[in-house]
């Protein structure tokens, strides 16, 4: 049983440090990727990513899945972030634009909330920390590498598809925790410690309240996006382009 010494604290020194690495880190990947796409090298550079995350990720989730540390609770890849990191290494991959855009809506609103507010126990250098530390920040830090190279340009089509992909994932995990017992995206209970799902009611009125407020925040982008395109579908004299694989 960890002792109270060893378990992550919120908001502590090196919880503080990921966040400031996470905002560093989106920073930096929006001066590369525009830099990356004018010399021509981007592509390379995106498959090279897709490899890392993958090669980083992947081992660390199989870890869990062993009988020495498997949980049924916390150990199945069913959150939003572990099938945002598998999204990301497509997009990153393909370049194909209608992952990219799932792909910026899930990891500019939803994986942050898990930096955020983080649903940790273990500490350096348990696996499990490394795990959660390198694919939440790999996840967002590829999103916002995606939009800085114009792959992830928010669209009404991208944002159905978004919602579609959200709304499916929410009624099976929820079936799924009713059947098994657990509370995977904390769709059956509120966390024990009090969070600000309290601010939103009883269960399952919070989880009408969140899919309400993200449905908002992601129609308000796509609209802002949307109606910044220019008509007729022109491009800007001297603005860059970039193609839009499907």
């Amino acid at each position: 049983m960890d002792s109270p010494a060893a378990r992550f604290e919120a908001f502590g020194p090196d919880h503080l440090a990921w966040i400031g690495l996470c905002l560093v880190g989106c920073g930096g990947v929006v001066w590369l990727g525009r830099r990356l796409r004018v010399r021509g090298v981007e592509p390379s550079f995106r498959r090279a990513v897709a490899v890392l995350l993958v090669v980083v990720t992947l081992p660390l989730q199989v870890l869990q899945l062993l009988p020495g540390d498997f949980r049924l609770g916390s150990s199945l890849p069913i959150q939003v972030c572990d099938l945002a990191w598998v999204l990301a290494a497509w997009a990153l991959w393909s370049g194909r634009r209608r992952p990219a855009q799932v792909l910026l809506l899930w990891g500019v609103t939803l994986v942050p909330q898990a930096v955020l507010t983080p649903a940790l126990v273990q500490t350096f250098p348990d696996p499990r920390y490394l795990m959660f530390w390198s694919m939440h920040l790999l996840t967002i830090w590829s999103a916002v590498y995606l939009a800085a190279t114009g792959r992830a340009r928010p669209s009404w089509r991208g944002l159905a598809v978004t919602v579609a992909a959200t709304l499916a994932w929410v009624a099976s995990v929820m079936t799924f925790n009713a059947v098994a017992g657990t509370n995977y995206g904390y769709l059956n209970g509120k966390p024990a410690g009090g969070s600000l799902l309290d601010l939103l009611g009883p269960w399952p009125t919070y989880v009408a309240a969140e899919v309400a407020i993200v449905l908002a925040v992601w129609t308000t982008v796509t609209a802002v996006v949307a109606g910044c395109r220019p008509r007729g579908g022109r491009v800007p004299e001297g603005a860059a382009v970039v193609p839009h694989p499907r």
